[in-house]
């Protein structure tokens, strides 16, 4: 093909097949399947954990198998004791055997007679009670051993009677249990060896894409590490799939089709990239060959997710999935678990709302369903959630495992203002909330701190959210810390004049911002910063890039260019790694962060002026006990060595 052709070919962006809901999405993919598990097979037990029972088991023999003692003591007739006490013993003669687990007894206990009995001994004939030792005395005399009983003993005491716990023929668990530690006990118990449990499906998975790069290896300009393996491979364990990972496979037709017949020698073929029918989207066309009947689903109104491709071939699932990792796992969840899990013989996962109110706007595309992910953290009354939107995009690796939940945004809405009410569908196992909720303006510094805190022991939960959206969530009372750095326009001062009456500021440490670029760069290298800004505004072709609204380097930024609009304005980078890495990369010339960042990147950094970053904390929080270890943490020597080692300042 010539570059000309391939232009336009990448051009014209061929169109989905149909864009259709996901409901009907799924009807289309479950039609052509056999929703149910694949076969049993008989497994040892010592392997047994986590797999699903394929039949009944029956206990073939009793549990306990005889009459045993729960308690060390004497195995007697309860009538021997009517009446015992203190004052008044009862006097019996001990028998001349003890019985210890395992031991068959050889006399039978009679009337006025007693033999000594260990826990988990077998109770001899003629006997209906065990009395502890604590409540008897034995006496030694010519005629032989005594025991004097100082309680009377009920017929049954402390006797565990044979098949008492799980009966012959009795069903101890059925089809279609996982087993954990408790039914492998049981399991053992009823003396079963191994189980029939259903086979594990194997979910071929292979990651498309000339831009990827295998984890451990040396990263390449414009390349990515392929975490959509990983990921997708641990999602397929967690549903009850065996993983087969095949690789990377580049943007090659023949390569790819050769990999998919591989994959087809699985129960499932899972692929990410290669969907959306771009240039250098292969995998759609390759998987477009297969029959019986193919590709069923090709676009769904969904926001992550609209590029899904499910086909099925020979009764097998194929599925392309998105390449970014959140679409990538978000549409993993919604049509592949399912599959997985009923092959795997595996009930479908429950879903589980949860009311909450939004604490931030959005802003949705209209024409498809968007699934919204968020983080859901306690109100002010302890009782009440609210939902923080995570907005780092489908490209984002980290978005899927740090949301507690997501919303569906209609197709036909445009915007969900704050405030309002939400049924937010929970992701994953529920959990205890964090003891501690950070939200605010993200810094180097802070992240040093959580990792301390949760190596005491005290878990945390952190949002990035910008310093006024830090300061909004402390004053609903939404969380027990707030990091800002927020400058007064009018006085210059840092946070203080930011406080409301009832929040409380924790001196934090100072920062120092500045403008970074690319060492040896004429326009910035050697200059004050009046002279770099002004060298900039000058140049067209220089860029720079922009902090988000709502940032306290935001306010520094608009202060410092006043009615000056660089080229790149409205680049805007949400934090200040963000900022450093399109410097460093080349997307932009210059930005404004700390210095800490601009080291870490090795970028040139000009002064522009000291900040605080400070805590804000609820008055109604203060004296809890997971906020005092963050304040003692702070003001401990040895952490503020540490951040000054990191470039912070007193």
């Amino acid at each position: 093909m010539s570059l000309k052709d391939a232009l336009r070919r990448a051009a014209r962006q061929e169109q989905f097949l149909e864009v259709v809901s996901r409901d009907e999405a799924e009807a289309r993919f479950h039609r052509h399947l056999r929703l149910a598990p694949l076969g049993e097979e008989t497994v040892p037990l010592a392997q047994s954990l986590g797999r699903v029972l394929a039949r009944d088991v029956i206990a073939a023999v009793d549990v306990p198998g005889f009459d045993r003692a729960s308690v060390d003591g004497f195995a007697l007739r309860a009538a021997d004791t009517a009446g015992a006490s203190e004052a008044a013993p009862r006097r019996l003669r001990l028998n001349d055997e003890v019985l210890t687990p395992g031991r068959e007894p050889r006399i039978a206990v009679a009337a006025g007679t007693a033999s000594v009995i260990a826990t988990g001994g077998m109770v001899p004939r003629g006997a209906d009670a065990i009395v502890m030792v604590e409540h008897t005395e034995t006496r030694e005399e010519a005629g032989g051993l005594f025991l004097e009983i100082h309680r009377p003993a009920a017929p049954g005491q402390f006797i565990a009677a044979a098949g008492g716990d799980i009966g012959r023929g009795e069903i101890v668990l059925r089809a279609g249990q996982v087993l954990g530690s408790r039914e492998i006990g049981t399991l053992a118990a009823v003396g079963a060896a191994e189980i029939a449990a259903w086979r594990r499906p194997r979910v071929a998975i292979v990651s498309t894409g000339d831009e990827l790069v295998p984890p451990g290896a040396a990263m390449r300009r414009g390349g990515v590490y392929d975490s959509n393996a990983a990921i997708l491979a641990a999602a397929v364990e967690e549903q009850g799939g065996i993983a087969v990972p095949l690789g990377i496979v580049a943007d090659d037709e023949a390569a790819l089709a050769q990999i998919l017949e591989t994959a087809l020698a699985s129960d499932m073929a899972v692929l990410s990239g290669g969907t959306s029918k771009g240039a250098g989207d292969l995998a759609y066309r390759v998987v477009s060959r297969l029959t019986d009947p193919g590709i069923v689903v090709h676009g769904a109104a969904l926001k992550p997710g609209k590029p899904i491709c499910l086909a099925v071939t020979r009764g097998k699932p194929v599925i392309v999935l998105p390449g970014f990792p959140t679409s990538a796992i978000f549409t993993f969840h919604e049509f592949a678990a399912p599959v997985i899990r009923a092959f795997a013989g595996l009930r479908a996962e429950e879903q589980r709302s949860i009311a909450a109110t939004l604490a931030r706007r959005v802003t949705s595309e209209r024409g498809r369903t968007e699934y919204v992910l968020v983080s859901l953290v306690r109100g002010a009354d302890g009782q009440s959630l609210a939902a923080y939107p995570i907005a780092k995009g489908s490209g984002s690796v980290t978005a899927f495992g740090q949301a507690d939940g997501f919303f569906a945004v209609p197709p036909h809405t445009e915007t969900v203002a704050a405030g309002s009410e939400i049924q937010a569908r929970l992701i994953g196992a529920a959990k205890e909330p964090a003891a501690l909720v950070i939200i605010g303006s993200h810094c180097v510094g802070l992240d040093r701190l959580v990792g301390k805190l949760l190596r005491q022991g005290i878990t945390v939960k952190a949002l990035n959210v910008g310093s006024q959206g830090g300061l909004a969530a402390a004053e609903r009372g939404e969380c027990d810390i707030a990091g800002i750095h927020l400058m007064d326009p009018a006085s210059g001062v840092y946070n203080r004049p930011f406080l409301t009456e009832g929040l409380e500021l924790v001196p934090g440490y100072g920062r120092l911002q500045g403008l970074v670029f690319r060492p040896g760069d004429p326009r910035f290298e050697g200059r004050s910063i009046v002279e770099a800004i002004a060298a900039a505004l000058a140049d067209p072709d220089c860029f720079m890039v922009n902090r988000n609204a709502g940032s306290g380097t935001r306010i520094l930024i608009d202060r410092l260019l006043g009615e000056a609009r660089p080229a790149g304005f409205g680049n805007q980078a949400k934090s200040h790694n963000a900022v450093a890495a399109a410097v460093a990369q080349g997307r932009a010339d210059w930005g404004i962060a700390i210095s800490t960042v601009a080291r870490q990147y090795g970028l040139g950094f000009t002064p522009l002026q000291d900040e605080r970053y400070d805590f804000v904390v609820p008055k109604a929080r203060l004296a809890r006990e997971p906020v005092q270890a963050f304040i003692a943490l702070i003001a401990d020597p040895a952490t503020r060595a540490e951040l000054a080692a990191l470039g912070f300042t007193a």
